[in-house]
């Protein structure tokens, strides 16, 4: 028989050995899998909320009506992730989850899709240890295990801005899933150097729901032929060591945690990645070389205060072929255009797009500070103001320098795990002349609130 203990019942109830001492948390859902705890599995829950308001760029429509400015409410990213050191050389990640749910998810003015298709696997990768240590580790699966740069292969729960420069996650969404691909790789650290060299198998670009089209005197993904890719990341840290446990993924700040200063360079090649028409009309293809240098310093100003400075600064070189230009605006909150000077074959113009891809030349570079404790009380969690600035020269964009820039304010109500982020980006917006040359328009804003939870 059960035993209710009234309010006053108190008999069978044990009090602690000491109320004044309140029972340790849990930082993490681990399971041990042996005694020690060096072989386990760990479950991870990530939840971003994003409100947004947006001036939309020229000739944006919503659902066939024209909209000056939109309000949406979304899902950035939901994910689960599901990893673990299953003996002393095994390891294994997964990721599941998906991406830029809003209203406007998977919209077909002709009908036909639907917006439950939406989680996908992300990774799923297996890796062995060859060495005692972190020099030698070979891995194979879905991963996003890159080269480029450290913001290829972000750790998306820990980044100090609002969102990622996607800019450097270079083929997304064109010849990857959402910047993962089948690869084989390895990774290690030797010394102050990390490391990480990868083989990757890409989609056709025909296999993201492009329509088949032929060549024009602007380079694409080649539709036809297949091609492998081959990436490299190297990087020189001069104090601590940056994490090593999942396989790619890169810190965006520690929050004050460790000491980091690196300095890095990173390669993507493909052969016959891209195609082109030449001007008698023969089809040309071209490799795609992409390569960086880049700077990442984070590390605490005040350990007694809790102050810290996070800066990272890049300069890219991206070569997809003659004047490729792709726009894209992050979970678009619009579905088409009705501009009759839209720039044409660079992808969706309207809502909240800019030139974020193209062959030339990119700087970017963010810088933020942790506030002290004491600003906000200890139980209140603290700010942690930031600004970003991307400027590219693209060759299409006739010699015309393109700059997004984003001020905001992170609300770190207990670290990365509940935070609450405020942004406002401003951005060019472009439109063509008679001619066809691309020429500048009115510059537009977004306003964006996130909330964060991360488990």
């Amino acid at each position: 028989m059960l035993h209710y203990v009234s309010a006053q019942d108190t008999t069978h109830v044990t009090p602690p050995a000491n109320p004044s001492v309140a029972p340790k948390e849990k930082d993490a859902l681990k399971f041990n899998l042996n005694e020690s705890g060096s072989h386990f599995f760990q479950v991870t829950f990530l939840n971003q909320t994003w409100v947004r308001w947006n001036q939309s760029n020229p000739g944006t429509m919503v659902d066939g009506m024209a909209k000056s400015n939109t309000f949406d409410i979304g899902l950035r990213r939901t994910r689960i992730q599901m990893f673990g050191q299953i003996t002393d050389n095994v390891f294994v990640y997964f990721q599941f989850g998906q991406n830029n749910f809003n209203s406007q998810y998977n919209y077909n003015s002709s009908g036909g899709l639907n917006r439950k298709n939406a989680p996908f696997f992300h990774d799923a990768v297996g890796e062995y240890k060859v060495t005692k240590g972190n020099q030698l580790k070979l891995g194979g699966g879905l991963t996003i295990v890159n080269g480029l740069s450290r913001f290829s292969q972000p750790s998306v729960s820990s980044i100090m801005t609002l969102d990622v420069p996607v800019f450097a996650q270079a083929t997304v969404d064109q010849i990857d899933q959402f910047s993962r691909k089948l690869s084989i790789y390895a990774r290690g650290q030797i010394g102050k150097f990390d490391y990480r060299v990868t083989i990757s198998d890409p989609f056709p670009v025909l296999s993201n729901g492009s329509v088949a089209s032929k060549p024009t005197a602007n380079a694409t993904f080649a539709q036809k032929g297949h091609s492998h890719q081959f990436q490299s990341y190297l990087m020189y840290q001069f104090f601590e060591h940056e994490s090593h446990t999942t396989p790619g993924y890169m810190t965006g700040t520690y929050l004050g945690k460790k000491k980091i200063f690196n300095i890095a360079a990173g390669i993507i090649t493909q052969p016959n990645a891209m195609w082109y028409a030449e001007s008698n009309g023969d089809t040309t293809y071209t490799k795609m070389l992409l390569w960086s240098v880049e700077s990442f310093l984070d590390m605490p100003v005040n350990k007694g205060k809790g102050t810290a400075l996070s800066v990272y600064a890049g300069f890219f070189n991206t070569n997809y072929g003659p004047n490729y230009l792709r726009f894209n605006g992050i979970m678009n909150p619009a579905t088409s255009s009705n501009a009759t000077n839209a720039v044409s074959g660079a992808g969706g113009t309207y809502g909240n797009a800019f030139p974020m891809f193209g062959t030339g030349k990119v700087f970017y570079s963010q810088l933020g500070y942790l506030l002290p404790t004491s600003f906000l009380g200890e139980k209140h969690g603290q700010l942690m103001p930031y600004a970003t600035w991307m400027h590219a020269s693209y060759d299409r964009l006739n010699g015309k320098s393109m700059d997004v820039i984003d001020v905001g304010l992170n609300w770190l109500i207990k670290g990365h795990n509940s935070k609450i982020s405020l942004d406002y980006q401003n951005r060019p917006t472009y439109q063509t002349d008679s001619n066809g040359n691309v020429q500048t328009s009115d510059r537009k804003g977004t306003v964006l609130l996130q909330y964060q939870i991360f488990i």
